[in-house]
Formats: structure tokens, sequence, C-alpha cells
């Protein structure tokens, strides 16, 4: 039996995952992210968890395969951070230190594509080759498989899809520092704008002005319920992403399109506005796409590092 391991790192904590080299989950574990220091403790405290847990399952380090990592920042195909500021770092040759700390061959990523080629090796896309995966949450992060393997680009940030320009005129900045980016209007946050902007615009009754501050699930929660205003909402957040993804679809025609993060827990009723503006506005030989809930939630880290590390072996 050969193993492989998958760490998901982030700002708070680090997701730990041994599997079989078939893709079963043998267990999983955390521990905190200790970002003093230029995130100097990173790497240590994660080589510390790995023995702990190997001696634990009476298993060499022989039998391992290999490590991946998971991180929020652009990385390279050689597993090297372009910069990481949630875990304090710079230009950090991650594969390479990971490596000579843990005794074991290690590789590196971005968190969100090893997020999207978890889904696309175990999880909602697992049969697909060409996959975009969306993740709708305080931000958007995305990531693309083409022909089962990470789109990386040549300094890591492939699959940022959160921002992409969408919307000229825009006056308040993205947390990129850009203008109109689709983060500003699809993300849990960018639903919740939209809504509050469709309040100011007339005195329509709504269930949405019953509540104190209004989250992307409470429209999606009104719109179960039939209320116009909430409806009105999803048309406008289903407009700005499903055209981004017919632009997506134009470039690396998927076969899948999987969203995650916390607006997808809303349901299929996010496919009800998302499908139409994309069937509308993608190219016609890119049309014929399957859009899918993710499956593996906060697991699709882990399984897609222990994926990159079975791939790069």
């Amino acid at each position: 039996m050969k193993y492989l391991i998958g760490i998901d790192v982030g700002g708070t904590s680090i997701k730990n995952g041994l599997f079989t080299n078939d893709g079963e989950l043998i267990c999983k574990w955390e521990i905190p992210t200790r970002t003093e220091n230029s995130g100097e403790n990173i790497l240590p405290d994660i080589a510390k968890a790995i023995d702990e847990k190997l001696a634990e399952k009476n298993i060499d380090k022989s039998e391992v395969i290999g490590c991946g990592l998971g991180v929020p920042g652009p990385v390279n195909e050689e597993g090297v951070v372009q910069r990481a500021v949630n875990l304090g770092w710079g230009y950090f040759p991650l594969a390479e230190k990971a490596g000579e700390l843990f005794g074991i061959k290690a590789y590196g990523a971005n968190d969100a594509n090893v997020a999207a080629l978890g889904e696309a090796w175990k999880g909602a896309a697992a049969g697909y080759a060409n996959v975009v995966m969306v993740t709708l949450g305080t931000g958007i992060g995305g990531g693309i498989i083409v022909n089962g393997k990470i789109l990386t680009g040549c300094r890591g940030a492939g699959g940022e899809i959160g921002h992409m320009h969408v919307r000229d005129g825009e006056t308040k900045p993205c947390g990129c520092g850009n203008y109109g980016c689709i983060e500003q209007y699809a993300s849990a946050t960018g639903i919740a704008r939209l809504a509050r902007e469709r309040l100011m615009e007339n005195d329509d009754e709504s269930l949405l002005r019953h509540v104190g501050s209004v989250s992307a699930k409470d429209v999606f929660d009104a719109i179960k319920q039939g209320d116009e205003v909430a409806v009105e909402v999803g048309q406008r957040f289903g407009d700005y992403l499903g055209k981004a993804l017919a632009n997506i679809a134009c470039v690396v025609n998927p076969d899948a399109i999987v969203i995650g993060g916390g607006v997808s827990k809303a349901g299929p009723v996010i496919f009800d506005y998302v499908k139409e503006p994309f069937e509308k506005n993608v190219f016609h030989a890119c049309r014929q796409v399957d859009f899918l809930l993710a499956k593996l939630d906060n697991d699709a880290g882990i399984y897609g590092c222990a994926k990159l590390a079975l791939d790069k072996a």
C-alpha cells in the first residue's frame, strides 16, 4: 500500500489529510496556522504533524508517494509561491523547502486550484476532464482543470476568476485594487451589496426589508418564498456570473462547471439565475456544459493536494 498526504494551508488553520494512493481518505486533522515572524513556523509545524501521524499509523516515509500543499496565493509550476499575504510569505520556494523539512517529495499549488482538482478527482465533477470551479464565498475563488491538470499559468495566477472585469464605471475598489471585478457582484458580499442597492431604488415591499443586515443567504431564502425584489437581485447576480462563466467557457470549453463556497449552500436555485445568461452569451460550441454543486466542502483542498502529489510524483 502506498500513501498520499494533502495539506490545505489557510490563514487560520491547516487542514491535513492522509490518503491511500487510490484516493481513499484514511484520516484528517487540523493544526493552527502560526503566521508570526513571516510564517516561519508553518512548515516546521506541518512537518511535526506529519511525523506524528505517520508514527501513529505505523507508516514509513518510504511508503508515501508525495505531499501536496495548497496555499492562498499564486504558485507556479515549480511550487514557488509568488506571494501569500495571509501567511506572511513573499517569494518562497514552497515545494523545495517543504521537501527538505518533510523528508517526502512535496509539491505546491494555489488553494483554489487544488480545490478544483479535488472536485474533479473525487467530488462533484469526478469523471470530467475539463472543469471550471467557482467558489462563491466572502470573495470569489476559482480553478480551471484542463485535460485533468490544473491550469496554472506562468506565475501561478491561472484561474483567478474573481477578478475578471465585468462592469465599467464602478467607483468602489475591489479588494485587489481594481474596479468592476465579478467578486464585487457575485460573491456573498457582492450579492448582499446588490440587495442593498435594489432596496434603495424604491419602496417596494420585500422580506429583505425585515432583516437586520441583508446577507446572500437572506436573498436566496426570500427567492425561495417568491419575493419579487429578491428575485430581481438573483437575476442581477445571475447575469453577472452567467456572462463571466460564458466568457471562461469560450476560452477553455469545459464539460462541467462546479459552484462551491458558502453561497452554493442555497442549492440548485442558483442555477435558475446563472444558466440563462450563460447560454445566451456563450459560443454555441461551448454551450453543452453540466452545472454542478460542489460535494467535498472543506475537504476539497486536501483531496486536490493529494491528487497533485499523485500526478507530479
